[in-house]
């Protein structure tokens, strides 16, 4: 979980109950991503690294200035000018974390968001990873098979945060985890591990019994006493008034799955595909927010399970799975 919510604390955690954590590669710094490597590896624990792996997606210029103009309410309350801020279009520094991947190799490089070209996938495979990728289609699975992928990290539409569409603009439909899950084991002859959605032990259930190897966990761990989630983000989840989860672009001009709050009611009909130009424009009005434990202007990211969110030791919750 990119953004601050999966931590240091929280692999150490989750490798204590069992589990195989992948450190977020995304919204880091190349210098940032490196001290959390040498921390984990200090500690001896085996880990995995996931990069987002796309390609920015301009928005019409109009409509950026219209939504940029929009959204100018609601940075007012924390003195944030947005036409000060032009559409930027960056790559999350992915050259340079690709060649500290190489330079400080894990056992495991996923991807999301799409696939690295084949000269970046060798350059991985030879410093000794093995590579995964998250899809949600039958033939985004079928394309990572042509590339020599090891594992699909099948995600359903239920997943909390961004979909890992390789194409932003399609159509996400709802569809139970282990359905896709089955589609995609019957379609591809690679190992799948399997998440959204996942709220207990009968959802692991379900997606092991439809050809998944493992369920991968996010929203559930959101609580944890070593989750980095922001206060204003936990407290959300158990929020009566935001008990919606809906898939938004509103946030960063890329489908994501949050809670519903007034930000998505007042602009989710106007905001314009453009990542990561809009998470770049919407970035202040964040953070200024969760700061301020505005629930209602920050982007929730939550699965449908997020009910099931509970405080504790995250070695605890995931225990309680098996």
């Amino acid at each position: 979980m990119a953004g601050g919510a999966t931590t240091v604390a929280l692999l150490r955690a989750a490798s204590s109950a069992g589990a195989f954590g992948f450190l977020p590669g995304g919204y880091q710094t190349p210098a940032a991503l490196a001290e959390s490597l040498g921390q984990l590896r200090s500690a001896g624990i085996r880990h995995g690294v996931n990069l987002f792996c796309a390609a920015p997606t301009a928005p019409d210029p109009d409509a950026y200035a219209r939504y940029a103009s929009e959204l100018q309410a609601e940075a007012d309350p924390y003195g944030i000018d947005l036409s000060a801020i032009p559409p930027t279009s960056d790559d999350d520094h992915w050259a340079a974390k690709l060649a500290l991947l190489c330079t400080e190799p894990v056992p495991w490089v996923s991807f999301t968001f799409g696939l690295p070209t084949p000269g970046e996938l060798a350059q991985l495979r030879a410093a000794g990873s093995r590579l995964a990728v998250t899809v949600t289609t039958v033939a985004e699975a079928e394309q990572a098979s042509r590339a020599g992928i090891d594992l699909l990290i099948v995600q359903g539409p239920a997943a909390g945060g961004h979909s890992a569409s390789f194409d932003p603009g399609a159509e996400i439909t709802a569809v139970p985890t282990a359905v896709r899950v089955a589609e995609i084991a019957a379609a591809v002859r690679l190992p799948v591990i399997a998440g959204g959605g996942i709220a207990g032990p009968a959802d692991v259930r379900a997606v092991l019994s439809a050809g998944a190897s493992a369920a991968v966990i996010g929203t559930l761990l959101l609580r944890c006493d070593e989750s980095g989630a922001s206060v204003t983000h936990q407290r959300a989840l158990v929020d009566p008034s935001f008990s919606e989860t809906v898939i938004t672009r509103a946030f960063t001009g890329r489908p994501a799955r949050g809670l519903l709050n007034g930000f998505i009611r007042r602009h989710e009909a106007d905001a314009p595909l453009g990542y990561p130009a809009i998470h770049h424009l919407s970035a202040g009005i964040r953070r200024a927010a969760a700061a301020a434990g505005d629930a209602d202007r920050v982007h929730l990211w939550a699965g449908t399970g997020h009910a099931a969110a509970r405080t504790g030791p995250a070695a605890g919750i995931l225990s309680s799975l098996l």
